[in-house]
């Protein structure tokens, strides 16, 4: 950085004057700039262990985390006002945040930066894939499939989230921020129509759908660099991935990050591959070429660095671009287009419990790639990244004003509504229904629980008893819900439910965020944007007017499940049994955000109100250490057990794989690194990274031959996507072993070659 100072007091001539001037601007970095804000993106990997831990989301035990079908990122914007208010968002591909990551988060933020950051200005949201490991949230009821919590899930999570953040702070620079808003159809079907149909018939009518279409984004653009990255929010589950599936997934929210990204690293810099050779030889010398490399018996290795990380690592000077696909009220809205129908007859589901002749284990949503999640996945997500990159395209409207925030606990178990001063209604201690048991149609339950159930039934009401029978005052409170497990009143052997949760207010100029902790539905979304909105623009004296952004950033800083409308949860699909706090959630959150609000526009200070706590010194955790991994004689890990077929070749769209003898993913989650990686010949006899653990189309699947063994295999899977170049190329596996003593060694291992057509 370059400083200078003329004094113009000293007699110097005009010609000097602009010479120095020139060769000032020449070689020194701008250090001032008439920008109004200074922004910083970054995206740190978080993906936890790929074996042997439950996956969050669905609470089906059996769905236990075996592979890799992409990584998992926290990607981080952080905006401040040169001198002024920061505030800092992170975007998890987890199923949502947890109180204890925040806690903890914040703890070393505090360490870190000082007072810089903290819970004030700093929000954590997860994209609610269902597809990622557990265990890393405080409360009884969300670990309990996981085998209670896992800590290995739970670091992994905090560090990626904290070195995301450094990366974003450290990329602090001049810039410009804009915004857009279009819509997006097909992308998101209501899965509780029958309860969105009780809302009243006059609200209905003022919308065109029963979900919200509308995607709105952020463009970040350095004064420099120019554009860096962008955040959305869109209201769709990350349920495309269903609930028996074992790998670890972004879903479609990840999924349509991965694809932006790569669309501009592609825009900004083309991977440069020589594959020239393969046009200037025939396909004969080209089988010759390929079958001078047979597969590789297993090597010691150094942990591989991604490809994407390899690749900033060489270009430090430009901010990386980060693409965040974040979640907003999808409560209420499946990914899953097609609708649900019967598992037996291929009828459609019953309307108002989405049962199948009774039974709701039979009745499932169909997503557009039907029978393939993968797929479904897939045109999800890239239906997210094309109007994503529409409106990055598009974006005019800048982003003018203020950067402020507003945060305060509150204890939803006794919240007082209000009507002129006089309490009109009261929230409950959490308590879960009998129809969150039943699931949803993107995740059906099990045994004879039915969504749309507000009697419960004498057997699982005994079953119950074993745990808490709960008191009158709360069956009364809670009415017209049947509480089949009274959480919010079980506190052994720690708290089983949250009461106490952080709402949170984030403004950058016309745009403002609502940080919400669970999962509202589209009408109690619309309700509570609507409600702020009119503070927004009634007490703002002229900061806002109609055309003020306010989005519902969902499962953010904590978790506590859904959020309906009175008249829904009157219903009791899945969603209602799951709105913990009664039938008046909705109406003391638009309370509490309304507070919130008028502080924010009329610059007044809010009680930071009660403490939630910090049980990580409680935590249990059940899930069995990795003892010793091994291979039978003579083989070493790495070596492959099934190769790709020799002198083969394979044409765009086709599938090839390999499977190699391997360890634990949980003696090294690879972070920052890859288990798998597809390798092309450049030239001769160099052998270039191509795809790897981050990419859509390569999959890790790890399997061991029945629960107790310590032998392992790694199956490598590459979708050979219709950009790959033609060439020569291999499957690699890399992993981490350990012996009897506890050592862990790094391995890898090598297909023989195979030709891309």
């Amino acid at each position: 950085m370059c400083y200078f100072n003329i004094n113009m007091n000293k007699p110097i001539s005009s010609m000097w004057f602009s010479l120095l001037l020139v060769l000032v601007l020449q070689n020194c970095r701008v250090i001032s700039s008439s920008s109004a804000y200074l922004v910083g993106l970054g995206s740190y990997d978080i993906t936890g262990p790929a074996a042997d831990v439950n996956m969050m989301g669905y609470a089906n035990s059996d769905q236990i985390a075996a592979g890799v079908h992409f990584r998992l990122q926290a990607r981080t914007f952080i905006v401040a006002e040169p001198g002024g208010n920061r505030v800092l968002f992170v975007n998890l591909d987890a199923c949502m945040a947890s109180q204890l990551v925040t806690i903890k988060v914040i703890e070393r933020l505090k360490s870190r930066y000082g007072d810089l950051y903290g819970e004030q200005n700093v929000a954590i949201s997860g994209i609610h894939t269902h597809s990622g490991p557990g265990g890393y949230l405080q409360y009884v009821v969300y670990i309990v499939t996981s085998l209670g919590f896992v800590p290995q899930s739970f670091d992994a999570i905090v560090d990626g989230i904290e070195q995301s953040i450094i990366q974003a702070h450290e990329n602090l620079r001049p810039g410009t921020i804009f915004v857009n808003r279009g819509e997006l159809l097909d992308a998101g079907i209501n899965r509780s129509p029958s309860a969105y149909l009780n809302n009243p018939a006059e609200e209905r009518s003022q919308y065109k759908y029963n979900v919200d279409k509308n995607m709105t984004l952020l463009k970040f653009v350095d004064d420099e660099w120019g554009p860096v990255g962008s955040f959305n929010w869109f209201a769709t589950h990350g349920t495309s991935m269903g609930r028996t599936n074992s790998l670890i997934s972004g879903d479609n929210k990840g999924a349509a990050a991965r694809f932006m990204e790569d669309w501009a690293k592609q825009m900004s810099n083309p991977e440069q591959i020589d594959n020239s050779h393969a046009h200037r030889i025939s396909e004969s010398e080209m089988r010759l070429l390929a079958s001078s490399f047979e597969a590789c018996g297993g090597s010691h290795s150094t942990k591989p660095l991604s490809i994407r990380k390899s690749f900033m690592q060489g270009n430090k000077s430009k901010p990386q671009f980060v693409s965040a696909f974040c979640q907003t009220n999808c409560g209420d809205v499946s990914p899953n287009v097609l609708g649900p129908f019967c598992t037996d007859t291929g009828l459609p589901c019953d309307f108002n419990q989405s049962t199948c002749n009774g039974k709701n284990e039979l009745c499932y949503g169909r997503g557009p790639g039907y029978p393939d999640e993968f797929e479904s996945t897939r045109i999800i997500g890239e239906k997210q990244y094309n109007k994503a990159v529409d409106l990055f395209n598009t974006a005019t409207e800048e982003v003018k004003g203020k950067v402020d925030y507003r945060h305060t606990y509150i204890n939803m178990s006794s919240i007082s509504v209000s009507d002129g001063g006089a309490e009109v209604a009261r929230t409950c201690p959490a308590a879960m229904g009998f129809a969150f048991a039943a699931g949803t149609t993107d995740g059906p339950g099990a045994f004879d629980f039915k969504q749309g159930d507000n009697k419960g039934n004498t057997f699982w009401k005994l079953v119950r008893d074993f745990l808490k029978t709960p008191g009158q005052e709360q069956v009364n409170c809670q009415k017209p819900k049947p509480i089949l497990i009274d959480t919010g009143e079980m506190t052994e052997p720690y708290a089983w439910a949250p009461s106490i949760l952080p709402i949170q207010i984030i403004r950058i100029g016309q745009v403002v965020i609502l940080c919400v902790p669970g999962e509202f539905t589209t009408m109690a979304g619309r309700r509570l944007r609507d409600a702020v909105k009119t503070v927004l623009t009634n007490a703002g004296h002229g900061q806002f007017d109609d055309n003020v952004h306010v989005v519902i950033a969902g499962l953010t800083n904590s978790y506590s499940q859904y959020v309906t409308t009175f008249e829904e949860y009157q219903i009791q699909r899945y969603e209602g049994a799951s709105t913990l706090y009664g039938p008046h959630t909705l109406s003391a959150y638009i309370q509490e955000f309304s507070n919130l609000t008028s502080a924010l526009v009329t610059g007044q200070d809010i009680p930071a109100g009660p403490k939630p706590p910090d049980l990580l010194s409680k935590q249990i955790s059940l899930l069995p250490p990795v003892v010793i991994d091994t291979t039978p004689a003579g083989v070493n890990f790495g070596d492959v057990s099934t190769d790709v077929p020799k002198n083969s070749t394979f044409k765009r769209r086709e599938m090839v794989s390999a499977t190699f003898w391997s360890a634990c993913p949980r003696n090294d989650l690879m972070t920052g690194g890859t288990f798998s990686l597809v390798e092309i010949l450049n030239g001769q006899n160099t052998w270039v990274p191509a795809y790897d653990d981050d990419d859509f189309c390569l999959r890790f699947i790890w399997s061991r031959p029945h629960n107790l063994s310590s032998q392992s295999h790694a199956t490598i899977e590459w979708r050979i996507p219709q950009t790959a170049v033609s060439g020569v190329h291999r499957l690699r596996h890399f992993g981490a072993s350990k012996n009897i003593t506890g050592l862990v060694s790094h391995f890898t291992g090598a297909s023989t070659a195979f030709i891309v057509g």
